[in-house]
């Protein structure tokens, strides 16, 4: 250790107790308004063209004739969370619960998005679990607020906050954990070339971030029988 330092890692900067809330219009409406000034659908075909034309492709031989309509047609379907809001996926609850008062959790929601770094897909599956306060939503409800917004620009970690904070702003329930693993394309088939390596993130509000009990509950049934 001859000559080694140590560094003091941020010394004097205070931990985060809270995680940094996210701001209402991230998930309570959707982000393309319909007023909102946006390039033609021409101009994006053209935009394809010329990204051919850069890889050094001819944009005009017959095979990619096409190609520049499929691939707005593509983003049209990919990006399409764009356009949907978040608040009306969970604005309908139901209230015949017989008092349940325990947490409810959907696991297993296969999902597929794309990094807005390289604009490359990653692919995983989701773990959804909220305590309720008397009323509950419609199961299917969480699968699709997870592809609202898996379907924009990501990344994961911002994916995971979005989800525990819209079920959390909405459905006022006593507490939501999110976990998410999942493969990055951008990793497996472009720079470290890192096949197979997984990607956890995962968030927690109310009885779920303030009682490490509920926490592990959460996870060992996430990671129980049939894993």
């Amino acid at each position: 250790m001859d000559g080694a330092t140590i560094k003091p890692l941020r010394p004097g900067k205070p931990a985060e107790t809270r995680p940094a809330e996210l701001d209402p219009s991230e998930f309570m409406a959707a982000l393309v308004r319909a007023d909102q000034p946006r390039p033609s659908r021409a101009e994006a075909e053209a935009a394809v063209k010329t990204l051919l034309g850069y890889i050094g492709e001819n944009a005009d031989r017959e095979g990619l004739l096409d190609t520049p309509r499929r691939v707005v047609e593509a983003f049209d379907e990919l990006y399409q969370g764009y356009h949907q809001c978040p608040a009306e996926v969970l604005d309908r609850t139901f209230g015949e619960t017989a008092g349940y008062d325990d947490f409810v959790l959907v696991r297993d929601i296969e999902f597929t998005s794309q990094c807005e770094h390289h604009m490359m897909p990653f692919y995983g599956k989701a773990h959804i679990a909220y305590t309720p306060v008397e009323r509950v939503v419609g199961l299917s409800k969480l699968a699709r607020l997870t592809d609202i917004f898996a379907r924009r620009l990501q990344t994961q970690e911002h994916l995971t906050a979005q989800i525990a904070a819209a079920i959390d702003e909405i459905l006022k329930p006593r507490g939501v954990a999110v976990l998410i693993e999942a493969e990055h394309t951008c990793m497996s088939v472009r720079g470290v070339a890192k096949h197979g390596a997984t990607t956890f993130t995962s968030r927690f509000t109310g009885m779920f971030r303030d009682n490490p009990a509920e926490q592990a509950r959460f996870l060992s049934l996430v990671r129980g029988p049939n894993r």
